[in-house]
């Protein structure tokens, strides 16, 4: 993993935390001091978290499980959505639906549900349907996307969850709970650090600080995934020379 500075970290406004009156007692190990009202995050302790984090991430993923992304709020939504993609994983940044983890059976219905209409409107049937019918079945296609397209390639629950804000995701964090899925997340002065299993101190308001801890989140799994490859292709390499080696000695033995 390449390495973040703790300049890169105050440029981006990592260290700004909440009023000190709206803190959580809970964060004070991580809290460096207090200036103007505000508390200061310790950058010391954001990095050593962070690599904690970013480490049992890569490993995740280089085991070829899933992490997914959780971010609803306006300022985290594209920078997320675009490192989930990038990393062809599951993610949640229009609304959390109740049960999204905790009842991934009925989701999944509704997943079945978005292919079955896929497949309607391919088909020749679909454009003699009344026009009325087909702007409802758009309409309903458009929302199962909107809200589930995140997680539609999501065939079971994933591993890991990586969280923009655990006070406010704090749905998303007790359905986790529930299922003693890890959860990793960006947590400011507001918040429990308690809650969740790899706690990130950080601003989890401002945009750059969700960047670049979301930046240095993905480019760990990335490796993880690279590693993965890797380990894949040189099974793949030791399986053919194995193979030739038997067809070597079956001929001597002929």
């Amino acid at each position: 993993m390449g390495n973040i500075s703790h300049k890169e970290l105050l440029d981006a406004g990592v260290h700004f935390g909440h009023l000190t009156r709206k803190w959580d007692p809970r964060m004070a190990p991580y809290i460096f001091m207090e200036k103007n009202g505000i508390h200061i995050i310790d950058l010391n302790k954001t990095l050593d978290c962070l690599d904690l984090a970013a480490g049992a991430l890569k490993n995740i993923v280089r085991s070829g499980r899933k992490v997914m992304f959780v971010a609803t709020k306006k300022q985290a939504r594209d920078v997320v959505t675009a490192e989930a993609k990038r990393l062809n994983m599951p993610f949640v940044t229009e609304r959390w639906l109740g049960g999204m983890l905790t009842n991934f059976t009925t989701i999944r219905k509704s997943l079945k549900r978005m292919t079955t209409i896929d497949k309607l409107t391919k088909d020749e049937a679909y454009r003699n349907i009344a026009k009325r019918e087909r702007l409802m079945i758009t309409r309903e296609r458009q929302k199962l996307e909107r809200v589930l397209g995140g997680i539609a390639d999501l065939t079971r629950l994933p591993a890991a969850l990586f969280i923009v804000d655990i006070k406010r995701e704090h749905i998303a964090v007790t359905e986790a709970q529930k299922l003693n899925i890890p959860v990793f997340g960006m947590v400011d002065t507001n918040s429990n650090p308690e809650l969740i299993d790899f706690p990130i101190p950080t601003n989890d308001d401002a945009f750059k600080a969700i960047e670049i801890i979301t930046t240095y989140i993905g480019k760990s799994m990335e490796e993880g995934l690279m590693e993965r490859k890797r380990d894949k292709d040189d099974a793949k390499v030791n399986e053919e020379e194995q193979l030739k080696r038997k067809l070597d000695e079956e001929k001597v033995e002929d």
